[in-house]
């Protein structure tokens, strides 16, 4: 089978053997070229590359206007960024124009041939998805990934995207309302993935007071600080080989953003009062009910670590566009209370769902559920006009 290919786009002829020597390792192979000039002659003679990695100070040209005067890279595989730290605007101007990820040199070996993966991977997804019949047709045909109930439009949407980000390592930013399935999609995506068999560790940014959440994350060695009579791992290494899920991401504390980003960059962590360093492999996805763009103008969130984990948006529909699919919630949630309370209801009636479909459901998901629950908790058997709650 022929490697992937993968374009490096690097003027200093030692840092471009040295990611080509990181990346062959990894069993791609590269072509290196120093120039815009020579990106655009290499692209006219073949452009079957998985990705491209593209230094943003060329001698002929800038990296950013390579990626604006050229949109269709964009559109034809993914492209990585590097970068200096004192270039980091740059970057995130990148990311704005569509790059996958960027990269902080100096990049370890490790790291670099992480993100090419992910980005290969998120690049042949998206290739598969872009087949007729093949993404498309299992969502029409009923496979509902996870736990989801509802076939309308745009849930078959939302069964696409999954099938698609969870083939790759991308990091996925899922936004929605309270109660829409946020956590049901991160779910969704860890048992699509090749992750699967490895553990999914759940944060609440929001639930954990600031002071506790960078242990929490990173964890921390005994005596660090008042309160830690043992060694506690983190979330993070707990989620090794698995996926971090990071619910109410916008929650977090700008301080411990940078070190959130930190992570993000260097894919090690570092324990709080240790002085070691060590490697994880972990997916990330996270989730928000809040605008994150709001809150990066609003200067409440890190624009850099927003690009860094908005690899992939996802946005879940909130209820009331859903259609015909809130009815058949609210059956399988009643079948499923009925159940346990060890009753029986017959199923709902004209009227149940005319109720059902006129509310506009503030609380989506979760409300539905919450009253269905009640219903079925204070209604009486076999009864076929379930209480009003």
């Amino acid at each position: 089978m022929a490697r992937t290919r993968i374009l490096i786009v690097e003027d200093l002829a030692s840092l471009a053997i040295t990611y080509a020597g990181h990346l062959e390792k990894a069993g791609y192979e590269t072509v290196i070229v120093d120039s815009g000039a020579a990106v655009i002659s290499a692209l006219g003679e073949s452009g079957a590359f998985g990705a491209m990695l593209l230094d943003l100070q060329l001698p002929d040209t800038d990296g950013l206007q390579l990626l604006r005067d050229h949109p269709g890279w964009l559109e034809r595989f993914p492209v990585v960024v590097a970068t200096a730290d004192a270039s980091l605007s740059r970057a995130i101007e990148a990311m704005r124009l569509g790059a996958f990820d960027f990269l902080v040199k100096p990049v370890s070996g490790a790291r670099l041939a992480s993100v090419i993966q992910s980005a290969v991977e998120l690049g042949q997804s998206r290739a598969a998805s872009d087949q007729p019949g093949v993404l498309q047709a299992g969502a029409g045909d009923g496979v509902r990934p996870g736990h989801f109930v509802g076939s309308s439009a745009p849930m078959r949407e939302i069964y696409r995207q999954i099938e698609c980000v969870a083939r790759s390592r991308a990091t996925v930013f899922v936004t929605g309302e309270s109660g829409t399935g946020k956590e049901v999609c991160a779910e969704a995506i860890h048992r699509e993935s090749g992750r699967s068999q490895g553990p999914l560790v759940a944060i609440n940014c929001g639930a954990i007071p600031e002071n506790l959440l960078e242990s929490e994350l990173f964890g921390h060695l005994k005596g660090s600080f008042t309160g830690a009579v043992n060694d506690r791992t983190g979330a993070v290494q707990a989620a090794h080989k698995g996926t971090l899920f990071l619910d109410e991401i916008c929650e977090m504390a700008l301080p411990l953003q940078v070190k959130l980003l930190r992570f993000l960059q260097t894919g090690t962590v570092q324990r709080v009062g240790s002085n070691k360093v060590e490697e994880v492999d972990v997916r990330i996805v996270c989730a928000t009910n809040r605008d994150p763009q709001r809150e990066v103008a609003e200067g409440r969130f890190r624009e850099d670590l927003y690009y860094r984990l908005a690899v992939v948006p996802l946005h879940m529909p909130p209820l009331r566009e859903r259609g015909d699919d809130i009815v058949e919630l609210a059956q399988t949630f009643l079948q499923r209370f009925a159940q346990e309370e060890g009753k029986r209801f017959d199923p709902l009636t004209p009227a149940h769902r005319s109720a059902l479909l006129s509310h506009s459901w503030p609380g989506n998901v979760r409300e539905l559920q919450n009253i269905l629950r009640r219903a079925a908790v204070r209604s009486e058997e076999h009864t076929s006009e379930l209480q009003s709650h």
